[in-house]
């Protein structure tokens, strides 16, 4: 970690919501984070905030069913959301429609989110259902970055092949690339990047 890392001075949890309309008044900027289920997103959260138990982590997949809200202190305050994974096919049809249902109204009517971060398991080929969502964020002018989660996994030449396949995959229909980020929870790759980006928008707001 460079000299001009961010230090996260705490990070705590604040509170779960059913949904957006049950979300708390904030005037604070939000960061969220949200991907497949089992793409990595709570080890993903602690080692960005560096509290190891602070989302909770299962070998379960689609364990978060509410919208979580912990309050970060850098320099500024901000909030950073883990929001329910999608795409888990053991769910019945009726709790997917839910899920789905709390995450585009989130994503629409929350007016502190000020990035999303979608999170893609870089292990894998380019998969529809993060496509479709990607594709609709863009239809519907939400800010948003995508985070690639388990880059430890793969030698560098299989990171390099698989990223630019999603890349080539992408620029088929998108004519410019949104910011993206390659992480690993276990050796804290992209800590830094992540951070410096949200404290470089962070400042802009100000």
């Amino acid at each position: 970690m460079s000299e001009n890392t961010p230090i996260i001075k705490s990070a705590e949890f604040v509170i779960s919501s059913p949904d957006v309309t049950k979300c708390p008044p904030s005037d604070l900027p939000e960061y969220a984070f949200i991907g497949r289920s089992n793409v990595g997103k709570s080890s993903l959260i602690n080692a960005l905030t560096g509290y190891n138990n602070l989302a909770k982590t299962s070998q379960m997949p689609g364990k978060t069913l509410l919208i979580n809200y912990f309050l970060v202190q850098t320099k500024t305050a901000w909030h950073l959301v883990d929001l329910p994974g999608y795409g888990y096919a053991q769910r019945g049809k009726t709790q997917r429609e839910q899920l789905r249902q709390m995450i585009e109204n989130y994503c629409l009517y929350r007016t502190a989110l000020t990035s999303l971060f979608v999170l893609i398991d870089s292990r894998l080929q380019p998969q529809a259902i993060d496509l479709e969502f990607i594709t609709w964020l863009g239809e519907k002018g939400i800010p948003f970055a995508i985070v690639f989660t388990k880059c430890d996994k793969l030698t560098k030449s299989q990171l390099a092949t698989n990223i630019d396949s999603y890349k080539q995959t992408l620029l088929q229909t998108w004519e410019e690339l949104p910011p993206i980020f390659l992480t690993s929870a276990t050796n804290k790759m992209g800590r830094e990047e992540l951070l410096n980006y949200i404290t470089t928008i962070n400042q802009t707001l100000k």
